[in-house]
């Protein structure tokens, strides 16, 4: 009923407001463990939610021999309570304390030397807003690499728009640190590591976006990544350090998991070092993946059998 009073043109932009903004925006407001609460109430009954690339995630999973039909529905429901909470923590880390971080996140090693050059490597898995702060608190000043926000996706979505803006910025707030735009180029990164700054990003982005890519295994499946930063760590000799910022899908708690690597002196051997931990995540928790909807720009097709 309250569908046939909205126009038609309007619709887009307030499920995008109601998903990006109003929802998540209650972790603002409320204590995190009613809101935690509410959230996993509604990643369970409103299967409206986010529908869109959580059921293209689905597909792309059950393809995959992921998720079986019968684990289907709690499969879904943990997808759509992971984007919900990963959205939230825009949020939520604007209005609680370094204090209230060290409650409700457990910590697994440590970060590497503050003033030493380096690449804090994280994938888009689980909920990183938290691991940003840490890093900060713990005396690290990283600039996070990020690509413009003017691409055509943006064409019609002023919500989504301004939700990315926000988020980036954000991010540069909580590293204290001026993020870099290598949308064009990777020599802002380069002059960072020259100075002894270390640089942050997600690698696992879809290797269509980037023009040189490098084959990796990820949880078993063959796939292409870029291979542009890691090469600058091999050739900078700067070392890497993997993180991952997670999800505890029972009490809402985080948990961030800190591996610093060795310099390595072959790129393939550090390709492999790094996305091991991607694979290790997905197989821990597949849902908490948030690129399974674009899984076909990662994943190599398997060649077609050939006739006898």
């Amino acid at each position: 009923m309250l569908r046939a009073l909205i126009p038609s043109r309007w619709r887009p932009h307030l499920r995008e407001a109601l998903e990006l903004v109003l929802l998540p925006g209650l972790a603002a407001v409320l204590p995190w463990g009613w809101c935690f609460r509410v959230f996993c109430w509604l990643a369970h009954r409103c299967q409206w939610l986010y529908r869109e690339p959580c059921e293209r995630a689905l597909h792309e999973v059950q393809a995959r021999g992921w998720v079986t039909p019968a684990q289907a529905p709690r499969w879904l429901a943990q997808r759509r309570l992971v984007t919900l909470i990963d959205h939230a923590d825009l949020y939520l880390a604007a209005t609680r304390s370094n204090r209230w971080m060290q409650r409700h996140m457990q910590v697994q090693g440590q970060w590497p030397t503050v003033g030493q050059a380096g690449i804090l490597a994280t994938f888009h898995w689980g909920a990183g807003m938290w691991g940003l702060r840490h890093a900060q608190q713990a005396g690290l000043v990283p600039h996070a690499l990020v690509a413009a926000l003017n691409g055509a996706h943006f064409a019609g979505h002023p919500v989504l728009h301004r939700y990315a803006q926000a988020r980036t910025a954000y991010v540069a707030k909580a590293l204290g640190c001026p993020t870099l735009d290598v949308s064009s180029s990777l020599r802002p990164a380069v002059r960072a590591l020259r100075d002894h700054e270390q640089v942050l990003a997600a690698i696992d982005v879809p290797s269509d976006q980037v023009a040189a890519s490098v084959p990796v295994q990820i949880a078993g499946m063959a796939a292409q990544v870029p291979k542009a930063l890691l090469r600058l760590a091999v050739e900078q000799k700067v070392p890497v350090t993997v993180y991952l910022t997670g999800i505890d899908m029972d009490t809402g708690q985080r948990t961030l998991r800190i591996v610093p690597l060795p310099v390595q002196e072959d790129l393939d051997t550090l390709v492999a070092a790094v996305f091991s931990y991607l694979s290790e995540a997905i197989q821990q928790d597949s849902a908490a993946w948030h690129f399974w909807s674009e899984a076909p720009r990662f994943f190599v097709p398997p060649a077609p059998a050939t006739a006898e």
